[in-house]
């Protein structure tokens, strides 16, 4: 059996070396990891080939194996492909199950580098392993967790990276990781309910978009040629209705060019600074999903605020977690107003009261709170009020849009009616005379 001659780090953290007889290079690192010792350095001894340099290393793409004389050219790319697939976003789901698992292993005590090794052999995400890659580098290097953590921000949000630097700071990573996992819970239940809500509205205008470019492009114009071989007087509803259709079937490059470069341009604003304020006050506005959004974003302030003051971070530095957690920028200017008013020594009620952006019942909420000092728990209360309130909303969305859908299929079927059959009709009316 070949050996290999290792460097890894123990428990403690102390440099060892030594050899281990294994029958290949993923072997040995495994033997290593179930001893408890993070390998850092194994180098084939007689009888071995290749070697593993660092975690780094061995989470970097491997090139493909040499072809054999005689065998599918198709393996290495399919290889290729499902790599290619299997390289996605880190969704939501993948932090939630990061976080529970950091918990488990922190709480029982293992380094962080070895936690962090052992989540990487059971990560399925290939971009998610490079992160912790890089994670790991940045342990390894010196850093804290959250300074490593922080090196991508599209990941882990601040909320995230400041639970995780108070959890370093007061030695209980363990419960701020746990306070992570339950509001990466709750945000995700929040986009589920959002998404089962507007699934059928959107899937209804989808079907009406199809059906009105299909009726427009292909059905009016061939029953416009047979009304003027027929050269019948037609009705205003079917000239107008021809009229649009041959607009659309003679400028249909420039339409569809529109379209997509409003759609483009619109995206672009919306990514800017004074786009995103000004488009996330607008959505607070809008009828019937305004206050949805609202109260959504009210919740993630409740819920975040409620966490950051149990977990001990200064009230002002909170706030400023806080506002980047909602998800409104509008919302957040308003919070970090709070902030202002509470770094001039204000009371947390009257800077809610100058922010006008809460009941009066929540008001009064944080009112008792502040006097008594249960800000915290009567924050989370809070924001299970406003959880109730848009899952209700959320519901009644869906009855409410439903009829208006309805009404608007309804309509179109009416035009369509009056404008392609009433000619046929009088037309047959005047041969059957």
């Amino acid at each position: 059996m070949p050996v290999f001659q290792y460097k890894a780090r123990n428990g403690a953290g102390a440099l060892i070396s030594g050899a281990v007889d294994a029958e290949s290079l993923d072997a040995a690192a495994g033997e290593l990891l179930e001893q408890g010792m993070t390998p850092i350095d194994i180098k084939a001894g007689r009888g071995g080939r290749g070697r593993i340099a660092t975690p780094q290393e061995s989470a970097r793409p491997r090139p493909a194996p040499r072809r054999r004389p005689g065998a599918p050219q198709q393996e290495s790319a399919m290889q290729t492909l499902n790599s290619a697939l299997m390289r996605k976003k880190i969704d939501i789901t993948e932090l939630i199950i990061f976080a529970r698992q950091m918990q488990s292993l922190t709480k029982a005590g293992l380094p962080l580098d070895r936690a962090l090794t052992g989540l990487m052999a059971s990560m399925k995400n290939p971009r998610f392993k490079e992160l912790m890659t890089d994670v790991l580098a940045g342990l390894e290097s010196g850093q804290s967790l959250s300074t490593a953590l922080g090196h991508h921000p599209k990941v882990f949000s601040p909320l995230f990276l400041s639970l995780v630097d108070v959890g370093e700071n007061t030695g209980r990573l363990d419960l701020a990781f746990e306070q992570i996992g339950r509001y990466l819970e709750l945000e995700k239940s929040t986009r589920k309910q959002v998404k089962s809500a507007t699934r059928y509205p959107m899937f209804v205008v989808i079907t009406i978009a199809v059906a009105l470019a299909i009726i427009t492009y292909f059905v009016i114009p061939a029953f416009s040629e047979t009304f003027a071989r027929l050269g019948a007087e037609l009705p205003l509803e079917t000239r107008i209705l021809i009229g649009i259709s041959d607009f659309v079937v003679q400028w249909w490059q420039f339409l569809l060019g529109g379209t997509v470069a409003a759609i483009v341009g619109f995206k672009t604003w919306v990514r800017s600074r004074r786009g995103q304020l000004i488009w996330d006050h607008q959505k607070l506005k809008l009828p019937l999903a305004g206050p949805v959004f609202e109260r959504i974003a009210l919740a993630r302030f409740s819920r975040t605020f409620s966490m950051i003051m149990k977990s001990g971070v200064p009230i002002v530095h909170g706030m400023g977690v806080v506002a980047g957690a909602v998800g409104n920028k509008y919302i957040a200017g308003r919070i970090l107003r709070m902030r202002d008013g509470i770094s001039r020594g204000e009371s947390l009620y009257n800077t809610a009261i100058t922010a006008n952006m809460f009941s009066p019942l929540v008001l009064q909420m944080i009112a008792v709170g502040e006097e008594s000092g249960t800000i915290d728990q009567l924050l989370e209360e809070v924001a299970d009020f406003y959880d109730a309130e848009v899952e209700y909303d959320l519901k009644r969305l869906g009855e409410v849009i439903e009829p208006i859908l309805i009404m608007f299929i309804a309509g179109m079927v009416l035009v369509l009616a009056l404008g392609v059959f009433l000619p046929i009709w009088d037309l047959s009316s005047a041969v059957n005379n």
